[in-house]
């Protein structure tokens, strides 16, 4: 059987076709934006990809089209699908008919941390033996892949709130019938797509009405966009969890090492403790969403938390790229306010008093229409110096927003920003670049200047 997938080069159908290639399905794709390291991942095994979206692609007739959710009406291929009458689908859809209706899915889904908590729970069941199968946003650094099918009932996944396709506006995840569900936190976002918090919510709670009642979902009770998800109605197991260690469900308990070392504290089992390389409180509240979703699975807390001690992370989640002559530089996905603001003050807590300069891009669908916009300088107020990429394209002003906070700079020109970047590199200085995209090669750029003025 041939499948050919629209959008084969995202980081969620190029999974989709891993997965698809390891069931011994014939895969092909094709994509606007062919690179890596997707498409390299792709190629080695064996899975054909085409550069745009002539409709030629499909006269070799497919038994199936997986149409991307960046697919829209007007794209050649999509038109080709419908007129021909090809048979299609969304990847979600298939996901579920084809390798998640008979599976345990644990899946983790919420505004942030989705990519870091998903990752770290596959780990604790790689770690504990049981070999599941995951679908991840992101590259893992203790996977060599972002997709398997896994060799027991267990599954990982994602699950992302964006919609679906063009053909279904729901979200994603309602196609994947968890068993265990992790909800991390809840925030407006998407404004591409929802017209407020409240719609996003109907989404989760839509989500929620399809864990069976033995299943179980993991919250946080001090979110209160989450607690009113859960208001509107809960058949399953419920495990609360909190920041505070007085908390009567799952806490984050003692703390030491600038919090990269702590403790989990679960009810009726001891308190375990995790010691690891990630920082801030977010990552903590993630390592115990992971744990708790680990354990409902049978892993107990002391095991999950000699995982998460070896836990490598994923790339562009505070990836270390490299440290020159004293100056470190990082790579973050971070592209929402708070994921921005609890990004850099976790990187404060581990560098004290040190320099801490943070490069950011805001990128995303809903930061270009400038949702966030009041909430950005703000958000960077844990960084000395804040350097902001804008291109002139933009139709708001990213200068009006940071004005009175020192320290802080907009630029419409990468080459600008790296000239003034090189002026405040000193010794011990930390480099936080954060976008969701690729922010022009940026990085390497970076990387070059501090060979050139560190030697």
């Amino acid at each position: 059987m041939h499948l050919h997938f629209l959008g084969i080069c995202g980081t969620f159908m190029g999974s989709l076709a891993i997965l698809a290639k390891e069931l011994g399905y014939r895969v092909s794709g094709s994509d606007q934006n062919v690179y890596p390291p997707m498409s390299t991942q792709l190629e080695t095994l064996g899975i054909e990809i085409i550069q745009g979206y002539d409709p030629t692609q499909l006269d070799s007739n497919p038994d199936l089209v997986i149409v991307g959710n960046a697919m829209s009406r007007g794209n050649p291929c999509v038109e080709a699908v419908l007129e021909r009458g090809i048979h299609h689908t969304s990847g979600p859809q298939w996901l579920h008919d084809h390798l998640l209706k008979d599976r345990w899915v644990l899946a983790v889904s919420g505004t942030h941390g989705k990519t870091t908590t998903a990752t770290m729970l596959a780990w604790i069941l790689e770690y504990a033996g049981l070999k599941p199968g995951f679908v991840i946003g992101g590259v893992p650094l203790d996977f060599d892949c972002s997709a398997r099918l896994g060799e027991t009932d267990f599954f990982v996944i994602e699950a992302d709130e964006y919609d679906t396709a063009f053909f279904d506006k729901r979200s994603k995840f309602v196609h994947y019938n968890p068993r265990t569900l992790v909800i991390n936190n809840l925030e407006f976002d998407h404004a591409d797509i929802f017209d407020d918090l409240a719609a996003i919510q109907r989404q989760f709670h839509h989500l929620m009405r399809l864990v069976p009642a033995t299943g179980r979902v993991i919250y946080p009770s001090d979110i209160p966009a989450v607690e009113q998800v859960i208001e509107q109605g809960c058949w399953s197991e419920l495990e609360s969890t909190s920041m505070n260690p007085g908390h009567s469900g799952a806490a984050i308990g003692e703390q030491e090492s600038g919090g990269q070392r702590f403790q989990i504290c679960v009810k009726e089992t001891a308190p375990v403790w995790v010691d690891w390389e990630l920082t801030g409180e977010h990552n903590q509240r993630n390592a115990l969403h992971a744990l708790l979703a680990a354990r409902h699975v049978g892993i107990t807390p002391e095991v999950s938390a000699e995982a998460l001690s070896q836990f490598k992370s994923v790339k562009r989640r505070m990836e270390l790229l490299g440290q020159f002559s004293g100056v470190s530089l990082y790579d973050d996905f971070a592209h929402h306010p708070t994921a921005i603001a609890t990004t850099l003050q976790g990187m404060r807590a581990k560098v004290h008093d040190e320099k801490l300069i943070a490069i950011i891009e805001p990128r995303s669908n809903t930061m270009k229409q400038g949702v966030f916009k009041s909430q950005l300088a703000e958000s960077a107020a844990q960084a000395d110096t804040v350097f902001w990429y804008q291109p002139d394209s933009q139709g708001w002003s990213l200068e009006n927003q940071i004005a009175g906070f020192d320290g802080q700079a907009v630029f419409n020109s990468i080459d600008l920003l790296l000239e003034s970047l090189e002026s405040e590199l000193q010794h011990n200085s930390h480099i936080v670049v954060m976008s969701n995209g690729g922010f022009e090669g940026i990085h390497e750029r970076i990387k070059q200047l501090l060979i050139s003025t560190t030697h």
